[in-house]
């Protein structure tokens, strides 16, 4: 692992993941990526580590998001999914994990916070989703939907402007509100109250939250006046998977006279090549 993410594995039990380019505000430059990847692997298959905290060097930057300048010279409009290291979307994560934000996490920065289970924030930190200013989307934010408000995260993905911790604290982004210098007493001391906790049981309820969003198959048939039924692969939120069946059905009797559900399961949440995808 190079020295751009740094990797403490605890007596304890916790690791701390750093991002460590402060000078780039901890960019998600290709480095900081690899060295994710390969922290979050590390954590998972070490048997004495159970529970993760991920942080930033510094005391201006959590991390800044992706590192734009590499973006424009690769063109990249919508990063591919398997670009930065996401916990519970292309990594599998059994273990709980914590973002201790020290400073800003912006775009890509909060999506890092945001795949943690919880979230420490220093009083001085701020998040933003700011891809809307630069004319770019933001389909990792998505699951922002389960953890605030529906009107609050509008305004925040249409506006682009930073939110305080405070305020993040407030709408239930933030865990725990604490002072600059005790950021990682701060989430040490959760991390702690975690590991106090019978092994199984954590695992249960991480599982219990994560499956409520976890990407589902949907199968389901649809026929036309005069054809034959034909099978159709979905990949999304089995309640999603609901309304997007019942507005076909809804649609007029010329287009689509029949559908049927077949199997709603869990799949794998790195996925599999579908026919149809939404989230």
């Amino acid at each position: 692992m190079s020295d751009a993410v740094l990797f403490d594995a605890r007596a304890d039990g916790i690791a701390v993941i750093t991002l460590n380019r402060p000078e780039a505000r901890n960019a998600l430059g290709k480095d900081i990526r690899a060295g994710l990847f390969a922290a979050w692997d590390r954590f998972e298959r070490d048997s004495q580590l159970r529970v993760a905290i991920l942080t930033g060097s510094g005391d201006k930057a959590f991390c800044a998001g992706g590192d734009l300048k590499e973006m424009t010279e690769l063109g990249l409009q919508v990063p591919p999914r398997d670009m930065f290291p996401v916990p519970g979307d292309n990594i599998e994560l059994t273990k709980p994990t914590i973002a201790a934000v020290n400073g800003v996490a912006f775009a890509g920065g909060w999506m890092i916070a945001q795949a943690c289970d919880l979230c420490v924030a220093s009083s001085h930190a701020q998040f933003a989703v700011t891809e809307v200013r630069v004319g770019r989307s933001s389909p990792w934010a998505a699951p922002l939907i389960h953890m605030i408000p529906q009107r609050i995260m509008m305004e925040i993905l249409l506006t682009g402007k930073p939110i305080s911790a405070q305020r993040a604290y407030e709408i239930g982004l933030v865990n725990r509100l604490t002072e600059p210098d005790a950021l990682m007493a701060t989430a040490l001391a959760l991390a702690g109250e975690i590991l106090a906790n019978r092994l199984h049981g954590i695992r249960k309820g991480r599982i219990s939250m994560r499956e409520v969003r976890r990407p589902h198959v949907v199968l389901f048939t649809k026929k036309f006046p005069g054809g034959e039924p034909e099978r159709i692969v979905l990949k999304g939120r089995p309640y999603i998977a609901r309304d997007v069946l019942a507005g076909l059905h809804r649609q007029p009797r010329a287009r689509v006279t029949d559908f049927r559900i077949d199997v709603v399961e869990p799949i794998d949440p790195v996925g599999k090549p579908t026919d149809v995808i939404f989230s």
